[in-house]
């Protein structure tokens, strides 16, 4: 989660692209499952349109929340769903040179898993019971749809789903079935949540833009919020001060092990006390200190060599750092 200042620094297209691949490959690594890309108030300060990309689409410099959730959505797009997915567009111009994901639901055609990621194509009409066959009151087998989850043989689905969606199915067995290279293989439409929560597969992140540093939270999709919550500055306390106990600041709780829904903010090139100033939901509350909208304020690089660190960077250090947090959790849950 990070702010839009990060492309600030980056003067070329391709810096920023790689930027945001940076940023995806370390959420994919330590198996993020959201990130959020907040307006920090900054957004419109030094951005200038480069010759080549005015009135194009390209949003790169005129809107770098847009241009961020583009690149991140693509990526964490399984390979065989991007062309129908996502249409060319200029912000995509260089997609190819970007690193791959290669998380477990971006499978390849000859490997068998019991989950997939699929798009739609249409519904499948040598599927679907005759209107004239059907007993009275019974509506037969009239839905289906057919889905392409990239493998030999498309998929069927017992619902009805409008083409060029994205959606999540789950086959009837773990093993790997026999096909005639031409008969659809029968699937259930699912939560994108099932692969984990049934067998612990992580299945890649989703991505939402917030307004704000507050409506990061206000508008959190889970059910009761964000249970622990971790700002970043180099303001902030040591990990070392977090974690070890004979470090202990009496100041600060200790982190809890129960909890359900994390959430680490990073801030851009002047950092998350920008994103406060310009936050009028906040500075109408009177919050006057960027380290009071979290329960812990942390830095994550004491005496650090350089002025900066780079959102990409940080986000890199700050999923590393509180591994900690997660590995305690999962041991006591």
């Amino acid at each position: 989660m990070g702010s839009l200042t990060i492309f600030h620094s980056a003067q070329s297209h391709d810096l920023k692209t790689m930027m945001a691949a940076q940023v995806a490959r370390a959420c994919a690594v330590f198996q993020v499952d959201e990130i959020v890309v907040f307006n920090d108030g900054q957004s419109q300060n030094g951005a200038r349109p480069r010759k080549g990309f005015e009135g194009d689409g390209y949003t790169g410099y005129s809107d770098p929340d847009d241009f961020l959730y583009h690149v991140l959505s693509y990526l964490e797009t399984p390979p065989h769903l991007r062309k129908t997915l996502f249409p060319m567009h200029p912000n995509l111009r260089t997609a190819g040179a970007m690193p791959s994901l290669d998380m477990p639901h971006h499978l390849r055609a000859n490997e068998w898993c019991q989950y997939r990621e699929g798009v739609t194509i249409g519904p499948d009409a040598a599927y679907a019971e005759p209107q004239h066959k059907r007993s009275k009151g019974s509506k037969g087998n009239a839905v289906s749809t057919l889905v392409d989850c990239g493998l030999p043989v498309k998929t069927r689905i017992p619902i009805e789903v409008p083409p060029e969606s994205r959606v999540t199915v789950k086959f009837g067995s773990a093993d790997e079935p026999q096909t005639d290279g031409y008969t659809p293989l029968d699937a259930d439409a699912v939560s994108p949540d099932t692969p984990r929560e049934e067998t612990g597969y992580y299945w890649g992140y989703s991505t939402r833009m917030a307004s704000s540093l507050s409506a990061v939270f206000t508008e959190c999709p889970y059910d009761g919020g964000y249970d622990i919550s971790f700002g970043t500055s180099e303001r902030g306390i040591t990990l070392a001060s977090l974690f070890d106990s004979s470090e202990n600041d009496p100041d600060v709780p200790p982190v809890p092990k129960q909890w359900r829904h994390m959430v680490i903010v990073f801030g851009g090139v002047a950092g998350l006390e920008v994103a406060l100033k310009a936050d009028k939901n906040l500075t109408s509350k009177g919050v006057t200190e960027a380290k009071d909208v979290f329960d812990y304020w942390v830095n994550l690089v004491p005496q650090q060599g350089s002025r900066t660190i780079r959102t990409e960077e940080a986000v890199w250090l700050g999923l590393m750092g509180l591994r900690t947090v997660v590995q305690d959790r999962q041991e006591a849950v």
